[in-house]
């Protein structure tokens, strides 16, 4: 990889290791949704004019938008609202690459290779072990939390079949403008899950009054962690095979882990820590069989 590359990946890895904690931070003041709705505004409406559709079936469009959108970050804002910490939530949320495994079974067709399957098992029992350690006393993680960032983390898997599936049609498409289009179908149904649960006047209140922390979290959350660090990923991806480049996501949780502790003091109790090693190894493991499975063609 060229020097470029190396910078490319170093930024997205900080990028997504540091957006746990400004997700927190942007929580302070917004709902789950009303978060939601303003980082995808950022993320597309001021580049929709000058920005030309994805050459790509609109079903891809819609369908990315509403998974890794609605789906994903929908589900992962609310388990930090409800007591998921943010350093948990980057290491947990890596566990979409097991959910990738599971899915691609029966939707692609693929089968992993039994050290593969190893990695899973491994991973699976650093979840038990992270889920025994939940709590409900302030700074802990609560179940509801940790159930929460896992269906977040299926959504993330989902989201990567359906990037695949778009590649599969063969189609050759900027991964920016992929980004911003797919931004752009989340708009309305954030806004209305925003009304239907906080109610207008709240959710007009809260854009009225909002503050710079909100703020910052809004611009940060979409032209950094959404519109940078996707378009850089994929970007990476379409230059080098998968299996080169996505083990470097395993480097998220160490960023997220160090700026949950920096950010808001968060410990890891003995458990979480034995998980959190569990689950970074079976990856490390499913990652290194993968890449090994692929070499051999």
């Amino acid at each position: 990889m060229s020097a470029g590359d190396v910078l490319c990946i170093a930024g997205v890895v900080i990028i997504w290791g540091l957006n746990f904690v400004v997700m927190k931070w942007g929580l302070h003041g917004l709902s789950p949704m009303l978060l939601g709705a303003l980082r995808y505004t950022v993320a597309s409406l001021p580049f929709l004019l000058f920005v030309r559709a994805p050459t790509v079936p609109w079903r891809f469009v819609v369908a990315y938008g509403l998974v890794q959108g609605i789906g994903q970050f929908g589900l992962l804002f609310t388990a930090l609202a409800v007591g998921m910490t943010a350093g948990m939530a980057s290491v947990v949320m890596q566990t979409q690459a097991l959910f990738t495994l599971l899915l691609a079974v029966p939707l692609l067709g693929e089968r992993g290779a039994p050290l593969q399957w190893l990695g899973l098992a491994i991973a699976a029992m650093g979840l038990a072990a992270i889920a025994s350690a939940h709590g409900d006393a302030p700074g802990q993680m609560t179940m509801l939390g940790f159930v929460l960032t896992l269906g977040a983390a299926l959504m993330w898997a989902l989201s990567n079949l359906v990037v695949r599936f778009a590649g599969n049609t063969g189609a050759k498409y900027d991964p920016f403008a992929f980004v911003v289009w797919s931004s752009a179908v989340t708009l309305l149904p954030f806004y209305g899950l925003a009304i239907g649960v906080d109610g207008a006047d709240a959710t007009m209140s809260s854009l009225l009054n909002l503050g710079w922390r909100e703020a910052f979290a809004s611009l940060f959350l979409g032209l950094f962690a959404t519109l940078l660090a996707y378009t850089l990923w994929t970007r990476l991806l379409q230059r080098h095979h998968a299996g080169r480049i996505s083990p470097f996501s395993l480097l998220v949780p160490v960023i997220g882990l160090w700026a949950a502790a920096v950010a808001f003091d968060e410990q890891l109790a003995l458990a979480q820590w034995l998980g959190v090693i569990a689950i970074l190894f079976g990856l490390a493991i499913n990652q290194w069989a993968a890449k090994r499975r692929m070499a051999r063609g």
